[in-house]
């Protein structure tokens, strides 16, 4: 006989509903925080707070370099996915780091390069303005890509064509964006180049990128105001891939598997813990309390959970492994609570698997979970790094995930087995820009704490009130008894048919 038999019946997002709380002037939707935590910042690290608890699913039809700066820029994270060669996943992460960031760590030049030189490394580099340092890498200038022809002065050394530094506006010992956008606009100039007391460069700030931050407020960014870039690795190689993606500068790696309660898993959070102490590391998935505490006690700063409830994944259906989201949710959050009152360390806990909409975030956030992770949801986006095709005069995007037949090679290198998939393959409807949708996702969101009468994440942790519904409630929850030209079907679905 088995070890243990629970004969309550797991449950599902799908199950349940919010109870309204008192809505006060604290409360209404645009006061309402959604400020999270992505990783444990104590013991002297660094916090990484998303703006949205939004993050994107690891997978290669869902979270490529496109989805992870749009999704920072609006507030979130895309975790880039790891079935790709180590080289091009640091290469993704290394283009989310360089893109529209606050301050600039520049490829500088010599000044007696010449302009050939400098208009080859502009081809390579895809840069448009380059400082000019001494060997001791003291400024000495700028040059642009309009201070030069590279036909007419091509033989000429850079020092002859570029913009001498008693001509330059330049900050000197500045790490505030504010006070960098103050001097831009003062002087006219496109950049900004920033420099110690004894005039060595440290960043260039770009007028354009300043734009961009004020533009986008929720933006999530590190320390440099560069955008966050989250990269997954796996149990196989990661010895090989974690240098790649630190060498790229990424803020966050997770643990990608479909079983995180393995004693692979823990040998790799031990392995980062040793080896890069500073880097937040996101273990999981899991859907028990042992597993939980498995994988904090061998260092992971946040876990996620889940098993078997995406709109692609079988792994229920062929192993006969796993739990519905919400039960999964509410019991590892219990363990996460108790293990913040032993030991103070607070573990943020991401939601995986069968979230697709507003409601279901907000009722995985009520239950316990900081963030929710979605891939069909974000499947469906121009973003995504999959082309869209016609289907049947519909306009598609192709989804699978990560244990289909599709991503077969690099199933056998993550899982150790080809025999079976644990995925499917299909498509999704293609809904747009990230930008165009996710604005009413965030909105109802907000709307449905405020009817809760929460301000914050915390707060909904704290005083939610949920409750199981019956079927017939779902059921007298959605449209019915009226006609609707093109779903007939609504208009005799009453419960007495």
């Amino acid at each position: 006989m088995a070890k243990r038999i629970i004969i309550e019946p797991s449950r599902t997002l799908m199950e349940f509903r919010l109870l309204p709380g008192l809505t006060t002037p604290d409360t209404v939707a645009e006061r309402i925080s959604l400020r999270t935590p992505l990783v444990f910042a104590g013991e002297g690290h660094r916090e990484v707070f998303l703006n949205l608890p939004l993050v994107s699913a690891a997978m290669q039809s869902v979270s490529g370099p496109e989805m992870a700066i749009e999704l920072a820029t609006l507030g979130g994270a895309a975790f880039i996915f790891c079935s790709q060669p180590v080289a091009e996943q640091a290469d993704m992460v290394r283009k989310i780091k360089r893109y529209k960031a606050g301050f600039v760590t520049p490829t500088t030049v010599g000044p007696d390069i010449t302009v050939r030189e400098l208009a080859s490394l502009r081809d390579r580099f895809g840069y448009s303005t380059f400082p000019v340092v001494d060997s001791e890498n003291r400024l000495l200038g700028v040059i642009r890509r309009n201070d030069f022809d590279e036909f007419r002065h091509a033989d000429l050394p850079v020092r002859d064509r570029m913009i001498p530094y008693d001509r330059l506006e330049v900050g000197v010992e500045i790490s505030d964006l504010a006070e960098a956008h103050r001097l831009l606009v003062e002087s006219h100039q496109a950049v900004l180049p920033i420099v110690d007391r004894d005039r060595k460069l440290r960043h260039l700030v770009f007028r354009k990128d300043i734009r961009n931050h004020l533009d986008n407020p929720l933006q999530v960014v590190d320390e440099h105001h560069r955008l966050i870039a989250v990269a997954a690795v796996n149990t196989h190689d990661y010895q090989s891939r974690v240098p790649a993606l630190v060498e790229a500068e990424v803020d966050v790696v997770a643990i990608d598997s479909s079983d995180g309660h393995s004693t692979f898993q823990r040998d790799a959070l031990i392995w980062l813990s040793e080896n890069y102490p500073d880097l937040p590391v996101i273990g999981g998935n899991v859907i028990t309390e042992a597993g939980f505490r498995y994988l904090v006690e061998a260092g992971a700063r946040a876990v996620k959970v889940g098993m078997g409830g995406g709109s692609i994944c079988i792994t229920q259906e062929q192993k006969g492994t796993g739990r519905g989201l919400a039960t999964t949710i509410m019991r590892v959050a219990e363990e996460r609570d108790r293990y913040f009152v032993e030991t103070g360390r607070y573990i943020p806990l991401i939601a995986d698997g069968g979230i697709v909409s507003a409601k279901d975030v907000v009722i995985s956030l009520a239950l316990g979970a900081d963030c929710a992770m979605m891939g069909r949801y974000f499947a469906r986006m121009e973003e995504a790094p999959t082309d869209k095709v016609m289907i049947n005069n519909r306009l598609m995007k192709p989804y699978w995930g990560e244990g289909s037949s599709r991503a077969r090679y690099w199933k056998e290198i993550r899982y150790n087995q080809s025999q079976f998939v644990e995925g499917v393959e299909g498509f999704v409807e293609y809904a747009g820009k990230l930008r165009d949708n996710l604005g009413e996702t965030i909105a109802k969101i907000r709307s449905s704490m405020s009817s809760c009468g929460v301000g914050d994440i915390p707060a909904l942790h704290q005083r939610a009130e949920l409750e199981i519904v019956s079927g017939l409630s779902i059921r007298e929850g959605k449209v019915h008894d009226i006609y609707m030209p093109g779903n007939e079907s609504n208009f005799n679905d009453t419960w007495g048919s």
